[in-house]
């Protein structure tokens, strides 16, 4: 589900380039040690993990989920594309410079075949092209590697209901979307969203879980 025209800002950062302690609460600057774990223990059982396997965060924030990778035993890269939480996570969360890039999707660059895990939660439903972004992540996927990817669901039992009440009420509103404000979600997705873009770009969904 997706908004037709897409509000398009100048500059991203002008949607991202907010200070942190806008976008996130004092309680996100401590890592929770049960933080990801599922999403970690996940990831072991499909690469049959052996310490050391290389890890890449998408979107990385203040670092936090580099951090549990890290001492989960994982080798951990990360690219954020705003200014502001990147340097927030090298200089509040202590996350190692040389492991962190600045810059959106489309412009970093990474090795082919470098990665075992690479995690994108609460990304890609603010990408204006997600298929294109999967299409340049992919290659970065040693064969036989995982990607987590998180997202808001099209489905969503409340948007459902928003939707259901401003019909009633004649109106041609729907909840499901924020791309003119924050958090700027442009789209939302379904499984078969992905299993049909899998067949596209050549991947397969092995496993999935609504929230």
């Amino acid at each position: 589900i997706y908004s037709n025209p897409q509000p398009i800002p100048l500059n991203i950062q002008d949607h991202y380039g907010v200070p942190p302690e806008e976008y996130w609460t004092d309680e996100y600057l401590k890592v929770d040690s049960d933080y990801f774990s599922r999403e970690i223990k996940r990831s072991k059982e499909l690469i049959d993990f052996k310490p050391g396997m290389k890890a890449l965060d998408i979107g990385a924030g203040l670092g936090n989920c580099m951090i549990v990778l890290e001492a989960a035993g994982y080798e951990v890269y990360g690219m954020e594309p705003s200014v502001p939480f990147y340097e927030k996570a090298i200089s509040k969360m202590k996350i190692n410079p040389d492991r962190l890039k600045c810059g959106m999707l489309e412009e970093v660059e990474y090795p082919v075949n470098e990665f075992d895990f690479v995690t994108i939660g609460a990304v890609l439903e603010h990408l204006y092209d997600p298929s294109a972004s999967l299409q340049r992540v992919l290659p970065w996927l040693k064969p036989g590697g995982v990607i987590q990817i998180e997202v808001p669901s099209s489905r969503w039992l409340i948007h459902k209901l928003i939707n259901f009440y401003y019909r009633f009420w004649g109106t041609d509103y729907v909840g499901n979307l924020s791309p003119m404000h924050s958090p700027f979600h442009l789209y939302e997705f379904d499984l078969l969203s992905f299993q049909q873009n899998g067949m596209k770009l050549g991947y397969e969904v092995t496993f999935y879980e609504y929230y």
